[in-house]
């Protein structure tokens, strides 16, 4: 399909810069195929049926934003700012960085955060690989728990570009931009349909009868990338690592043949529950859904509103139909819903 067929206008004062408070107290647009209705996320209790399984990403967003300075080089130290995105092993990492034009392989690399220090007040790296797009592989000096505890202190949540871009990250967004499930880490993106869910939420819903489960997959900062093709065809997904366990794909499959439906709580465990099948799973996945996908595990999902031309909003098409979602994305924007990571969300039931 032509990607400008998922292409529509949004005004820039409807982009949320902070979440709602309470969390539940955000706007849900319930889109069903007969008719849109407009609710809030604490009532999604009456909105399911007790037996359904909200699935949950668990991944953890770690402060993968690091800014610092090429070293020694021609006598230059050129600000460099690297966001991590795949952990290849307990020193080395993928990253997407600006300016890679001022690298190569065998920088080095001090990076460092006025305020926030680790041991000696910086760590740094070597260039190992530079890849495409601006992507290369970092090798650290430190390895395991204490790289992780040293990127904790120096490094900055990734906010996506649409709201770094209006304004500076801060401490407030280290607990806004995860969830309260948030356990497994290694996401440089917040699975953020998630985020909207609240302790007070969780036991409306078990009184309801609806209960839950955990997936795990690392949204990686490929989500925050452009489609520059024109074509889906020829977009080309960044791989991320997820996994479901047996006993939960056991519960899920149980959960389903007892007449429940599995309600996906973001793009991120629909993706997940997509590649796995409701089988153990634990691996990669690069899944790109266009409509036309078939799906095979996911009965409702759980989302925000999403980019103008993006692989999510292609998505979301394909699970409630194209020109079902154009109508529902015309609706939200007469309305005043918030939109993207902090803002708003929808509950989506399938195209007939």
């Amino acid at each position: 399909m032509r990607v400008s067929d998922f292409d529509f206008d949004l005004p820039p004062d409807q982009v949320a810069l902070r979440p709602a408070i309470p969390r539940d107290a955000a706007k849900l647009l319930v889109v069903r195929p007969e008719a849109l209705e407009d609710r809030i996320v604490r009532e999604l209790p009456q909105l399911l049926r007790p037996g359904d399984v909200l699935v949950f990403n668990d991944t953890k967003v770690i402060p993968a934003t690091l800014t610092g300075r090429r070293l020694g080089r021609h006598g230059t130290t050129p600000k460099i700012e690297a966001l991590l995105h795949r952990r290849l092993d307990g020193s080395r990492w993928k990253a997407f960085v600006r300016p890679a034009k001022k690298l190569e392989a065998g920088d080095r690399l001090r990076f460092g955060a006025e305020g926030r220090v680790c041991l000696l007040g910086h760590i740094e790296a070597t260039v190992e690989e530079k890849g495409e797009a601006g992507e290369v592989t970092l090798a650290f000096d430190f390895h395991g728990s204490v790289l992780d505890e040293a990127i904790a202190m120096v490094g900055d949540m990734p906010l996506p570009p649409y709201i770094a871009g209006k304004r500076e990250t801060d401490e407030r967004d280290r607990e806004d931009y995860q969830t309260i499930f948030a356990r497994e880490e290694g996401a440089v993106a917040a699975p953020t349909a998630g985020l909207h869910f609240t302790p007070d939420l969780m036991k409306s819903l078990q009184d309801y009868g609806i209960t839950h489960e955990f997936v795990t997959l690392h949204v990686g900062a490929g989500t925050f990338l452009p489609v520059k093709a024109e074509d889906t065809k020829d977009h080309r997904m960044h791989a991320e690592w997820g996994s479901l366990d047996a006993t939960t794909a056991r519960r899920l499959k149980a959960a389903r043949a007892s007449g429940g439906r599995i309600v996906a709580v973001g793009t991120t465990s629909l993706r997940l529950l997509e590649t796995a099948g409701l089988e153990a799973f634990s691996g990669t996945t690069d899944i790109l859904i266009t409509p036309g996908y078939r799906f095979r595990a996911a009965d409702l999902l759980i989302t925000n509103f999403h980019l103008p031309r993006s692989t999510l909003f292609m998505l979301v098409s394909a699970f409630a139909g194209l020109a079902r979602m154009r109508e529902a994305y015309a609706h939200a924007i007469g309305h005043g819903y918030r939109f993207y990571s902090y803002g708003d969300a929808s509950l989506l039931f399938p195209a007939p």
